[in-house]
């Protein structure tokens, strides 16, 4: 049951990697720019945030078979669009139907592992969940690299389509809502109390540290991301897949520094702001290559502390409502940013070109990478002023007025 949603969060994550392995080709069939590259990029993003939590609201309402389904067809759609598309504003609205679809990928699966396997086993199914979303960023760099180098960027991004759809079509034929003879664990909300928890969220000033961390952090790091493949073609002259190896360096890291790091916050350290704030300040360094991008894997997975941390300073009855809000922060960095670091490279253009796209020296990635720099320092500023929660929901210390009497 929990396969079939967790083979098409994959490919949703995959996506959010991509762009960077077919900028060169993006340049070339459609004259685009730096800016329109990084626009392309955020199309995902701003459809992902723009719907994370309506897709939680849907999800409770209809099932996670028929939300999971239609929304595979939505991502499968929008890449089919992406592959054949014949002009820049069709790539975009590809990439955003692919965000859009991607958006219930994630929450299906955890809420497949909340409905169908006993309470106990949430927590190990939720990282395993995060680890596919890391092999899906791997699957979006040699593997799509190679794939590209065999059949081209358009003949790819159709066979992912394929997959995509045969995976929709898997979900709705084989995945069930909840065990035979039992209901659903959870209880569908209305999107007008969602909105309220939204807002009750938000407007507690402890969400916004985490919030803000997230945010700058996930903007650094997914600009990095996308552009480090057509550093590493620009500056070293590596071929595409040989250069996509090397980025993929920050995934294969990920997939270690991610669960460790949840582990080491539980179990060994029982801290949160110390790991976040001490790893988050880690991301700074811009040195080597190779290293420096595993450095990054490295370090960034303090990300995993986001979520409790969100939930751990807000109302108990709000713990998924301050997850997804600051689980949302990343997406919305991603979003903001992407056009316009973009639009710092092509201020640093000199105008060449090879073969139809764009080459940027290695000044116009220094400023674009300080920029990056920036944000990362921003993010440890921010990690700082954290609470710390030891583990524990603090709400009621934190507010103690807001809480219930006891009856």
């Amino acid at each position: 049951m929990w396969g079939i949603p967790a083979f098409l969060f994959f490919f949703g994550f995959l996506h959010r990697v991509a762009p960077g392995v077919i900028v060169k080709e993006i340049m070339q069939a459609f004259n685009a720019t730096g800016a329109i590259v990084g626009l392309l990029s955020a199309m995902y993003f701003w459809a992902y945030a723009g719907l994370m939590i309506p897709a939680g609201v849907l999800i409770d309402s209809f099932g996670v078979r028929r939300m999971v389904s239609a929304g595979s067809v939505v991502m499968g759609l929008g890449t089919l669009v992406m592959g054949l598309a014949d002009s820049q504003a069709t790539l975009m609205a590809g990439r955003f139907l692919v965000g859009a679809g991607a958006t219930v990928t994630f929450i299906g699966c955890l809420k497949i592992a909340a409905d169908w396997f006993p309470l106990s086993h949430f927590g190990t199914l939720s990282a395993v969940t995060a680890t596919v979303g890391v092999l899906g960023a791997l699957g979006g760099t040699v593997p799509l690299a190679a794939l590209v180098a065999v059949a081209g960027w358009r003949h790819a991004f159709i066979l992912i389509a394929v997959l995509t759809f045969l995976g929709a079509v898997a979900c709705f034929l084989f995945v069930r809502d909840h065990p035979p003879g039992t209901a659903s664990v959870a209880h569908a909300s209305s999107l007008a109390s969602v909105l309220r928890g939204v807002v009750k969220v938000l407007g507690n000033w402890h969400t916004w540290p985490p919030f803000l961390t997230f945010f700058f952090s996930y903007s650094a790091i997914s600009n990095l991301m996308l552009w480090a493949v057509p550093f590493l073609r620009d500056v070293y002259g590596l071929g595409n897949t040989r250069a996509a190896a090397y980025a993929s360096a920050v995934a294969w890291a990920l997939l270690v520094s991610a669960p460790l790091t949840g582990y080491l916050s539980d179990r060994v350290l029982r801290r949160r702001k110390l790991p976040y704030a001490a790893l988050t300040a880690g991301t700074l360094p811009l040195l080597g290559v190779a290293a420096l991008l595993f450095g990054m894997g490295t370090v960034g997975g303090a990300f995993v502390l986001t979520w409790p941390i969100g939930r751990e300073v807000n109302p108990p009855r709000l713990a998924g409502t301050a997850v997804a809000v600051t689980n949302m922060a990343g997406f919305v960095g991603a979003a903001l940013t992407q056009k316009y670091v973009g639009g710092v490279l092509d201020t640093g253009w000199t105008g060449t070109m090879v073969e139809g796209a764009r080459v940027y020296p290695v000044a116009a990635y220094a400023v674009a990478f300080k920029v990056c720099a920036v944000f990362a320092l921003v993010a440890a500023g921010m990690s700082l002023l954290l609470r710390e929660t030891r583990g524990q929901n603090i709400y009621h210390e934190l507010y103690p007025r807001d809480v219930p009497a006891a009856p």
